[in-house]
């Protein structure tokens, strides 16, 4: 029988962080997490309108602000934040017009890769429990990780192919993640998963005509931002989910369907480029993990 969310345990007593909180499939695993006894903080570039989600759910739910296009707001968030169980990386941006973030950085790989390898980093020794990165079955889409040119320096931008390399980034991150963890015989799990596709706000903001048909032809192929979220719950809250496994999805070329083992690229599964891809954010971002 598949997974629902209605098997989670009482989660009193375990905070969970989540990244982007304020809409989509993460204002549902807020809803849920809270509804099940825990602890939130919804971290959110728009403190505002994430504390106007919050005081719609029910139970323990804070806001903390939190911009990932910043490494001197992701250090202030750090360093701000006291110990936790899980953290959700779940905040990300899709098909934007080419911009840098304020370090620099390719809006796109900045916010959803270097943002979130940033903030891991810096948080590792105050998670208890495990790290749950969001993926996307997007990242079968481009043909090869551009690792000497990650940041669009030397090549022409192209919209797809960017949150495409981003998504991958998560995967490999995800993994090399869990690796390390092994190596160091630590406790902690990094879980990579992948929700489907689902009609959320990434779609509105490509700034495109697109904007405005995406979401009612992504109702029809996809599914509820409510069972999009299944895959982050699944992992953020299993006791014995193999952290090895990219769970997600599979039906219909992955588009819908419950949270079950997901296939990924080749590409996905070069443990070389996973190494390539943590030395180089390690360079870029200045963090260095501590197992």
């Amino acid at each position: 029988m598949a997974w629902k969310p209605s098997e989670i345990s009482d989660q009193s007593g375990r905070t969970f962080v989540i990244t982007g909180a304020n809409g989509g499939i993460g204002e549902q695993t807020t809803k849920v997490l809270a509804s099940k006894g825990a602890t939130v903080i919804m971290a959110c570039r728009n403190a505002a309108k994430a504390q106007q989600v919050a005081d719609r759910i029910e139970g323990d739910v804070k806001v903390a602000a939190l911009d990932l296009a910043s490494l001197a707001s992701i250090r202030e968030f750090a360093d701000s934040t006291g110990e936790f169980d899980v953290l959700i990386n779940n905040a990300g941006l899709m098909n934007v017009p080419f911009s840098r973030t304020e370090d620099g950085f390719e809006t796109q790989w900045g916010v959803n890769h270097l943002g979130h390898y940033a903030l891991t980093g810096l948080l590792l020794d105050k998670i208890h429990d495990r790290v749950v990165s969001i993926a996307s079955i997007a990242h079968r889409q481009t043909p090869k990780l551009w690792v000497d040119d990650l940041n669009y320096e030397h090549r022409r931008y192209q919209r797809n192919l960017a949150y495409a390399q981003s998504k991958l980034s998560n995967l490999m991150f995800g993994r090399e993640l869990q690796r390390r963890l092994t190596a160091a015989d630590s406790p902690k799990r990094s879980y990579t998963v992948h929700p489907g596709v689902s009609a959320t706000d990434l779609f509105a903001r490509t700034e495109t005509p697109l904007d405005k048909i995406s979401k009612p032809f992504v109702r029809l192929i996809g599914q509820s931002p409510q069972h999009a979220a299944y895959s982050s719950l699944f992992a953020a809250t299993v006791p014995d989910a193999d952290p090895t496994v990219y769970w997600g999805p599979a039906r219909l070329g992955g588009t819908k369907g419950p949270v079950e083992a997901a296939p990924s690229s080749k590409l996905s599964q070069n443990q070389d480029l996973w190494r390539r891809l943590w030395e180089e954010s390690e360079r870029l971002t200045g963090v260095t993990y501590k197992f």
